[in-house]
């Protein structure tokens, strides 16, 4: 019989989850709605519902030995998740809701710290003993891996890259502050990139037809590939403040690499290239010409899953 971990992943949309052996084999998965709204357990429950009738095929070869959990505002060291954006759920003690379910171990951390234990652990980065996991996604996330292990801090909740300032009173952030990285550096934050230059330029643009509601960085990137002169220079700016931004990481922690991971990265040269000039040109110089910029090894629509569930193979190990 085969041990196995069940990964879960919460996002403010869609749940995911499966189970996944120890050299990142996803067995199954599926997903379900969140529905933030509603009460954690209704969750919780739904998820083990569907979980429990679909691994009755698979329990007379595995054997199920551990949970990990992604989830937004997760707290390795509570095992809670806490008044997380986008989800009507205030506190929730969750290391104490999956008892109820199964008497394994269990752990939790935020989606962004559980994404780097994934590129750890399945990614790019394995064999790292020191890197930065930068997810661009709806927002910005981020996970350092110091020394071969997670940073969580003083408080569980270290590595929130996103919300460095980067621009003195600039962009208002959901966090209630202003000139986060991640209302810059985003899938989000290049929409609003793209509707400031469309407003102080008179270029023309395929751009200046879609509505700000309807925009998707997709479209910008499709702009830019075009040769649309506001969708490349909304790339420049973007990867000048992600570069900017990293190289101040680098002059603190000094890792091996930087992995580059969500919907925004599938861009590639036209994000990466100013973000490396950007990042280089800023950088303290010991570390020139030392610090690789890296895109994600793991596949985006598994990755959340592998992600949660290497967080659990890595404390089992311990």
């Amino acid at each position: 019989m085969k041990n196995v971990t069940l990964g879960i992943d919460i996002g403010g949309t869609n749940t995911v989850f499966g189970i996944v052996d120890e050299k990142g084999k996803i067995i199954f998965k599926d997903s379900l709605p969140t529905n933030g709204m509603e009460p954690a357990e209704s969750l919780f429950e739904r998820v083990f519902q569907v979980f429990d009738e679909k691994f009755k095929k698979f329990a007379a070869d595995y054997k199920l030995i551990g949970i990990g959990m992604g989830a937004p505002d997760g707290n390795y060291y509570t095992g809670s998740i806490e008044n997380p954006p986008n989800l009507n759920w205030g506190y929730v003690n969750v290391a104490n809701a999956m008892k109820k379910y199964y008497d394994i171990p269990f752990a939790l951390t935020n989606d962004a710290n559980a994404a780097a234990i994934g590129e750890m652990e399945f990614g790019s980065a394995r064999g790292m003993k020191n890197f930065i996991q930068v997810t661009l996604g709806t927002g910005l996330g981020s996970g350092i891996v110091v020394d071969g292990k997670m940073l969580y801090g003083h408080s569980g909740v270290a590595g929130e890259l996103g919300h460095i300032n980067i621009v003195k009173d600039g962009r208002k952030c959901g966090c209630g502050n202003r000139g986060c990285l991640e209302t810059y550096v985003s899938a989000t934050g290049i929409i609003r990139t793209v509707f400031e230059l469309l407003a102080s330029s008179r270029d023309e643009s395929s751009l200046r037809n879609i509505s700000f509601n309807q925009l998707t960085a997709k479209q910008i990137y499709d702009a830019a590939m075009s040769g649309d002169k506001v969708a490349i220079s909304a790339f420049k700016y973007t990867g000048k403040l992600l570069g900017e931004a990293l190289a101040d990481a680098v002059a603190i922690l000094s890792p091996e690499a930087i992995v580059i991971f969500g919907g925004l990265a599938q861009a590639g040269e036209i994000l990466f290239a100013p973000t490396r000039k950007n990042m280089e040109s800023n950088l303290l110089h010991f570390h020139k010409g030392k610090i690789k910029l890296i895109k994600s090894g793991l596949e985006e629509g598994d990755a959340a899953i592998l992600g949660a569930s290497a967080l659990i193979w890595q404390e089992l190990k311990k």
